[in-house]
C-alpha cells in the first residue's frame, strides 16, 4: 500500500471520529440511561425503528425494478430519467419535503385526490414520515443495483434469453441472484439513510410526538429546552445506526467474499 495514502486515510477517518468524540466528552455519562429512557426518547426510538423498516421494505419494493430499468433498459431519455431519480441525493431534504408536501398536501393535486377518495390527509402522519424516508432513501438503493447490473453485465441474461428462459425466468433465476450482494448493501444504506432523516420528514410530516417525531427530530426538540439530553439522544442515534451496519453489512458482503 503506498504511504501516500495514509495520511488523507487518516484525516478522513479524524473528520468522522473526533465528531462523536466531541459528543461524548460534551456528554453527561453518569445521566445517559435516564435521558435515554424517557418517555419521548423511548417512543422517538420506536417510530424511527418502525418507519424506517417501513421505508426500507418500501425501498426495495420500488427500487429494484426501477434499477433493473434504468441498468438494461435500451430506451430513449434513461439518461434523464436516472437524472431525476437521483435528485433526492443532491437535493436539501428540506426541498423533497417541501415537493411531497405540495404533491401530497391538501391543495396538492394527488393530495386533494386522497382525501376525496379516503376523507384522510397524507401529511403530519406516520405514513407521512414513511413516505419522506422512502423519498430520501430509496435513490441509495438504486444506485448501489444499478451499479452493480452494469458492472456485472447482461451477458448471463442473454444466454438466458437464447436458451429460451422467459423474461420473468430470467429476472428471477439469473438477474435477481446477481443483485443479491448489492442489494444487501444497499438495504443497509437505505435503512441508516431513512433512521437519519429530518428535512424532508419535519416540513411533510412535522414533528407530533408519537405520531411523526422520529429520534432525529427529538434530538432537534430536545436541543432547544435541555442540550444534555440532545446529546445522550445523538448518541444512542449514532449506537443504533453502528449497530444496524455492523451487523448487516458483513453480510451484505458475503457475495462479494465469495
Amino acid at each position: 500500500m503506498p504511504w501516500v495514502l495514509w495520511p488523507p486515510a487518516v484525516c478522513a477517518l479524524a473528520l468522522v471520529v473526533l465528531g462523536v468524540v466531541g459528543l461524548l466528552v460534551r456528554s453527561d455519562l453518569s445521566r445517559f440511561p435516564s435521558l435515554i429512557t424517557s418517555t419521548s426518547s423511548l417512543n422517538a426510538l420506536k417510530l424511527s425503528l418502525i418507519t424506517a423498516g417501513l421505508s426500507t421494505v418500501a425501498s426495495v419494493l420500488l427500487g429494484v425494478p426501477l434499477a433493473v430499468v434504468l441498468a438494461r433498459s435500451r430506451a430513449r431519455g434513461v439518461r434523464v430519467l436516472r437524472a431525476v431519480v437521483l435528485l433526492p441525493l443532491v437535493l436539501p431534504p428540506v426541498v423533497g419535503g417541501l415537493a411531497l408536501l405540495y404533491l401530497l398536501g391538501r391543495k396538492g393535486f394527488l393530495g386533494i385526490l386522497v382525501t376525496t377518495l379516503t376523507g384522510e390527509q397524507v401529511p403530519f402522519t406516520t405514513a407521512a414520515v414513511v413516505i419522506a424516508q422512502t423519498f430520501v432513501a430509496m435513490p441509495f438503493l438504486v444506485v448501489s443495483l444499478e451499479g452493480a447490473l452494469r458492472g456485472a453485465g447482461d451477458r448471463y441474461e442473454r444466454v438466458a434469453s437464447t436458451l429460451g428462459a422467459k423474461p420473468w425466468t430470467v429476472f428471477r433465476r439469473v438477474t435477481l441472484p446477481l443483485l443479491l450482494p448489492a442489494l444487501g448493501s444497499g438495504i443497509v444504506l437505505s435503512f441508516a439513510r431513512a433512521l437519519g432523516e429530518f428535512g424532508a420528514t419535519i416540513t411533510f410530516a412535522g414533528s407530533l410526538e408519537g405520531v411523526t417525531r422520529t429520534l432525529p427530530l427529538e434530538v432537534y426538540t430536545q436541543a432547544e429546552v435541555d442540550v444534555d439530553s440532545a446529546v445522550a439522544l445523538a448518541l444512542l442515534l449514532i449506537l443504533v445506526a453502528v449497530a444496524v451496519i455492523a451487523l448487516a453489512r458483513p453480510r451484505a458482503l458475503e457475495g462479494v467474499r465469495s
